[in-house]
């Protein structure tokens, strides 16, 4: 164990269409090298999740933003659908910071 004091590090959120696994992975592992902790959403959309269990893992998110410094949104080729649109709003209206791997399109 270190006798050296370590600072409270960033807290990350990773938002973003689920489609983009390898571009997920790459983030958090680029995160996870600059000491920030790494909060994401897993890979659930398996055929026949019931409805309301689609709509608490949208809650489930929602509470990673909570707990987040910052909103980062991973958008190959600046792809922002609309469920990472009310992500950003909800971010946004916390006032949480909202960075992107890529410029929006």
């Amino acid at each position: 164990m270190s006798d050296l004091p370590v600072a409270r590090p960033r807290i990350v959120c990773l938002c973003g269409s689920l489609r983009f696994g390898t571009e997920f992975a790459a983030e958090r592992t680029r995160l996870t090298l600059d000491l920030a902790i790494v909060l994401a959403p897993e890979a659930t959309e398996a055929p026949g999740l019931a409805p309301s269990l689609v709509r608490a893992l949208g809650e489930l998110h929602l509470r990673r933003i909570d707990l987040a410094d910052e909103v980062r949104i991973v958008n190959p080729g600046g792809y922002v659908g609309e469920a990472t649109r009310r992500e950003i709003a909800y971010a946004t209206t916390l006032g949480k910071p909202v960075t992107y791997v890529h410029e929006p399109s």
